[in-house]
């Protein structure tokens, strides 16, 4: 079983091995000091000390608010990933070309926040004998999608239905 072990970062008058290699707040390197000297730097500057490469011959030590790094430690480990949804957009064979341009413009905004699209063709009735009108539909819906999606499923035909995924590129 592998175990896991926590460094514990020390900071401060904690810091009991001399010399150290000093990083300044703004990143410059201010080379190897005495850990007295080391400490009067970041005293100077209202900071903390703090040991960052322990293991390193000599060890490097930074001087930065060390309240601050450790809340925008926590607050990066508390981040949620985006669960990825299935959004569902409807057509019919007669429909409009402004209203699929309207349908295919949400489906955009779906892909850009990382969610699949559902296409549907749905058919009605007569619909069910032109079913080439409702291929047209799908085909047009796709090819304007083409850029902000790529196609997970093929169009294909349940009962009444044409039903085609994208997912987000």
């Amino acid at each position: 079983m592998l175990k896991i072990e926590r460094v514990k970062t020390k900071i401060n008058d904690h810091i009991k091995i001399s010399p150290v290699r000093v990083i300044a707040a703004d990143g410059t390197q201010l080379g190897i000091l005495p850990t007295e000297d080391a400490l009067a730097k970041s005293r100077e500057a209202g900071l903390d000390l703090v040991e960052v490469a322990p293991e390193a011959t000599p060890p490097v030590c930074k001087i930065m608010d060390y309240g601050k790094f450790k809340y925008d430690k926590k607050k990066k480990t508390h981040q949620h990933s985006h669960a990825t949804k299935t959004k569902e957009i409807r057509l019919r064979p007669k429909t409009g070309e402004h209203d699929i341009d309207f349908k295919v413009k949400q489906a955009i905004g779906f892909l850009n926040h990382k969610d699949k699209v559902q296409v549907s063709v749905l058919f009605r009735g007569r619909e069910m004998a032109h079913i080439e009108e409702g291929q047209k539909v799908m085909e047009a819906v796709i090819e304007k999608l083409a850029e902000f999606g790529k196609v997970e499923t093929t169009p294909t035909r349940t009962g009444r239905r044409m039903i085609c995924t994208i997912a987000p590129r």
